[in-house]
């Protein structure tokens, strides 16, 4: 029992939030959906929390980082954070909402 609530409060820190732009929302054509993770998150977890969290069947995962950008702000010069990002496709009888109707 406490292996699996483990599992859970592992799978909603390992997945940050959906990322919703022009080119997510075009990859919810083909049943894809993009997500921050967290940086240290390999695909099999990121396949875990994904079918634990939402219900679903996730055929393929694909991860990338993002590099890291240059920012200025006044005369202060930094970076911006660091983050992952996952691309998760799904088997087509399954889906997420996303965008929840009032």
């Amino acid at each position: 029992m406490t292996r699996e609530i483990d599992l859970a409060i592992t799978s909603l820190d390992t997945i940050k939030s959906p990322v919703i732009t022009d080119k997510t929302t075009r990859l919810l054509e083909n049943n894809q959906y993009s997500f921050l993770v967290d940086p240290k998150a390999n695909k099999s977890l990121i396949k875990k929390s994904i079918e634990l969290i939402f219900q679903v069947k996730v055929v393929s995962v694909n991860t990338f980082h993002m590099p890291k950008k240059k920012r200025r702000i006044g005369k202060f010069e930094g970076y911006k954070s660091h983050y992952k990002r996952a691309i998760v496709k799904l088997a087509p009888s399954d889906s997420i909402n996303l965008f929840p109707e009032e």
